[in-house]
């Protein structure tokens, strides 16, 4: 098998394993692939460092680098169909979804590959007219990137795209579980006329194939996207080396709701922020703090409609939301919800796996609805990362404050209220990367996307991920050097 990309040669894995990837809305087997580990990690970034330091892909003129990402952005568009289905038999998600991850994944590409012809540098000004000063913009060099099972192709679009943007070159590690888009993508990079070894994929587990990169001296950034307790590993293990770290974590995700608010759109998006995707997204809004006197008849309505909700595989177009990844991760779910009901919360729905036989062999968990939630209960202080609602109630917009931001995290969240003046004062004193008025879930590559407090210490997308794959440098040049003097 040649699933490693290492050096602009597809090969096997040194140890000759593999894995099988099974589709987690039957069990079926999508496909087997290699399993590399510390040694296929340690080649792909020797190859990365000579790419850098010997390659033209750093010393490349920003227009070329340009066009090299809009023609990735035409093939990603071009294979659309086929990209969107390997996408969905990976993660179990809807083929609607999954084409609007392409989707997201063309704009990407798109976005930097416009972006990076833009950007220049700057002349400072010396005071004297015998010096001139400059800031100048440089890559940073090898970056190891790490992304996650959730959304596998937007995810490893928003890593690569800047980052090759940047004149960098990178090792791509994907999650082990949803690795097809990637090996994909990667095939795409060399079909565009990426130069050898400025891409290298590396295929496998966390602790085998992407902790090596992480404390490698050879590698000088990493870019993470996962858990907080992988993220504090990495942070930890690239400390070593000081290295540049982004690192896009956890989120417990508030989603505020005033009486004033529009009742029906505000229920409408409660669904989908967090029982798109069963919940499997970084920003999902899964804490629903509704105001006092509207919470009864507010929580009744989204009860309602997410007993409603039809799970299924991602070909079955009547389904609105799939299976979570795995057995593992929907063992964890159940868990998150009984801890929740051993303090005290009150099971509205779900709760459970689903009794349909069509969906037994599938790692499916029904809409879930938790109320009567409070400080101090474990359901708000973790991320379930499943189609799980905690709900909680506030009196004034002091408490919604206060309520919100009671968390480690600080990715994203939104606020309802037909006040516009107060949407805005209380967005403005959430601690979120991300806060949506009278909305949920929209993302454009113009606009920057990371954390406060401990979902992350890096952003992504917009002109701020071009910079994280860049350094900055100021150059000074004295146009009219003379001896100074002072020791005379």
């Amino acid at each position: 098998m040649t699933d490693l990309l290492i050096g602009g040669r597809w090969t096997g894995a040194i140890d000759e394993r593999t894995r099988e990837i099974r589709c987690p809305a039957d069990g079926s087997l999508v496909a087997v692939v290699d399993e590399g580990g510390g040694k296929d990690a340690a080649e792909a970034v020797a190859a990365a460092r000579q790419a850098f330091d010997q390659g033209p892909w750093p010393r490349t003129p920003a227009g070329p680098r340009g066009d090299l990402l809009l023609r990735v952005a035409d093939m990603v568009a071009r294979d659309k169909d086929a990209l969107a289905r390997a996408e969905s038999l990976d993660t179990g998600k809807r083929l609607a979804e999954s084409r609007l991850d392409v989707d997201d994944a063309v704009a990407c590409f798109r976005y930097y590959g416009r972006l990076v012809r833009t950007e220049t540098g700057r002349v400072v000004d010396t005071g004297t007219a015998h010096a001139v000063s400059r800031v100048v913009h440089e890559p940073v060099g090898v970056c190891a990137l790490i992304t996650p099972w959730n959304c596998p192709l937007p995810q490893t679009s928003w890593k690569v795209a800047p980052a090759l943007a940047a004149g960098n070159t990178f090792v791509l590690k994907p999650s082990e579980l949803t690795p097809s888009t990637a090996i994909a993508l990667m095939r795409l990079l060399v079909e565009a006329g990426l130069p050898d070894g400025v891409a290298n994929l590396v295929l496998g587990p966390g602790p085998e194939a992407g902790a090596p990169l992480t404390d490698n001296p050879d590698v000088d950034m990493v870019s993470f996207t996962g858990g907080l307790r992988t993220g504090r590993r990495v942070m930890a293990a690239a400390a070593g080396t000081v290295k540049r770290t982004s690192l896009e974590l956890s989120g417990k995700n508030p989603n505020v709701v005033f009486a004033d608010a529009d009742f029906d759109t505000a229920v409408d998006h409660a669904l989908t922020a967090v029982f798109r995707h069963s919940g499997q997204v970084c920003s999902a809004g899964a804490r629903l703090m509704v105001e006092g006197s509207v919470h009864d008849a507010f929580v009744e309505a989204v009860v309602h409609r997410a007993r409603g909700i039809r799970l299924g595989g991602p070909f079955d177009e009547r389904a609105q939301t799939g299976p979570l990844i795995s057995a593992a991760h929907r063992a964890r779910v159940e868990a998150y919800v009984a801890a929740g009901l051993a303090e005290g919360a009150r099971l509205r729905c779900g709760g459970t796996c689903p009794d349909d036989p069509a969906l037994a062999d599938g790692y499916y968990f029904l809409p879930t609805v938790l109320d009567r939630c409070h400080s101090g209960m474990s359901v708000l202080a973790d991320e379930s990362f499943g189609p799980v609602l905690t709900v909680e109630r506030f009196a004034s917009e002091d408490e919604a404050v206060r309520l919100a931001n009671d968390t480690v995290y600080g990715l994203a969240g939104a606020v309802w209220s037909g006040d516009e003046e107060r949407a805005r004062r209380v967005a403005s004193r959430l601690r979120l990367g991300t806060v949506w008025i009278n909305d949920y879930h929209p993302c454009l590559p113009q606009a920057e996307w990371g954390g406060f407090k401990q979902s992350g210490t890096g952003r992504e997308l917009g002109p701020g991920g071009l910079a994280e794959y860049r350094e900055t440098k100021h150059i000074w040049r004295n146009t009219r050097p003379r001896p100074r003097g002072w020791f005379a």
